[in-house]
């Protein structure tokens, strides 16, 4: 199982940044995709998720500016994120969650899968 993600980079508050998460491996619509970010001296954190039915799940600190989205024909999430803030910089996160055995809370210790970091930087 490989999840690939990219998109990351460096850009000025307000602006948007689109990343990718391109999964193999594995039957991608049986799984919950979700991204979380770790900022420096901080926990990892949940950002946002996806079911295969496609309802959608936000931490109150993003909602209303970042959106998650699939494509199951390319096994591909995405994450559109608006409006950025110096406090979204952190290190993201692709990761996969079993949607069967998934409690929808989506602590750290339910991923199944995880993919390797993307860093933005959001620069005041």
């Amino acid at each position: 199982v490989q999840l690939q993600a990219s998109g990351g980079g460096l850009v000025q508050a307000g602006e948007s940044l689109r990343l990718s998460c391109a999964a193999s491996g594995l039957t991608f619509n049986m799984y919950i995709m979700a991204w979380f970010r770790q900022a420096p001296g901080k926990e990892r954190e949940f950002v946002a998720a996806i079911s295969r039915s496609e309802l959608t799940y936000y931490a109150d600190s993003v909602k209303g500016r970042f959106t998650i989205s699939r494509d199951n024909a390319k096994n591909t999430a995405y994450l559109q994120m608006d409006s950025l803030r110096p406090e979204d910089t952190a290190v993201y996160y692709c990761a996969l969650e079993d949607n069967y055995k998934s409690t929808y809370t989506f602590p750290c210790s339910g991923v199944d899968y995880w993919g390797e970091g993307t860093l933005v930087t959001v620069s005041s």
